[in-house]
């Protein structure tokens, strides 16, 4: 434990509030009565999974805290690993192996993974200039397969040119270059006057439509 750590007062104040002697937290944590006298005595250290099931005895659970007083969170469990099932570097940040995956032609033989990151912290601290530093890991999430995320990319590629076309439809529409509908009766009706009196409810003209051509 760091020395900066009252572990000895800590262990007296988890006994005041359980109502132990050294003996029961002893017997009931399943830590030796020598090394919890010896750590409550300031002559001895205790495992942080030990000193966990002291405390847990008073209903209290060790945290970290940071400068400000708040409580930080482990790094979750969930988080992506490697194929061979290990978590990955912690100080380092995971990313999809779509984006900007850093094998080159000497390792051409090298299929490309689900999950990457930089090795190289110059490497690493450019994305987070770029993005930020992430909280956490990445979670496996649905959709997150090489597959899945290359089919999201052309659906949205799809729809975006989708959009593109609409829009540019729209302008040529308004430009006036299409010409009113010819109803064979010397109609005048602007460009989209025959899609407002589509919408509305009596089949009027639209607003700056002077022609009126079918209006009895």
């Amino acid at each position: 434990m760091p020395v900066d750590v009252d572990v000895a007062g800590m262990l007296r104040r988890v006994r005041r509030l359980a109502d132990l002697s050294q003996r029961e937290l002893a017997g009931a944590s399943g830590v030796s009565r020598d090394r919890v006298g010896r750590a409550e005595a300031g002559r001895g250290d205790l495992r942080v999974r030990e000193f966990a099931r002291l405390v847990s005895l008073a209903r209290l659970r060790l945290v970290l805290l940071d400068a400000q007083g708040q409580e930080v969170a482990p790094m979750s469990a969930a988080a992506v690993r490697d194929r061979a099932g290990r978590q990955f570097p912690a100080h380092l940040d995971t990313r999809h192996g779509d984006e900007a995956w850093w094998s080159g032609p000497h390792r051409h033989t090298r299929r490309q993974p689900d999950v990457t990151f930089d090795r190289d912290r110059r490497s690493r601290d450019s994305w987070r200039r770029r993005l930020g530093i992430p909280e956490d890991h990445l979670v496996p999430r649905p959709g997150d397969s090489l597959a899945e995320r290359a089919a999201a990319r052309r659906w949205t590629a799809l729809l975006r040119q989708r959009e593109q076309r609409e829009a540019a439809w729209r302008a040529w529409l308004a430009s006036g270059e299409l010409g009113g509908p010819d109803w064979a009766t010397g109609c005048t009706c602007p460009p989209g006057c025959e899609y407002a009196e589509a919408s509305n409810a009596d089949l009027g003209h639209a607003p700056a439509c002077a022609c009126g051509c079918d209006v009895a």
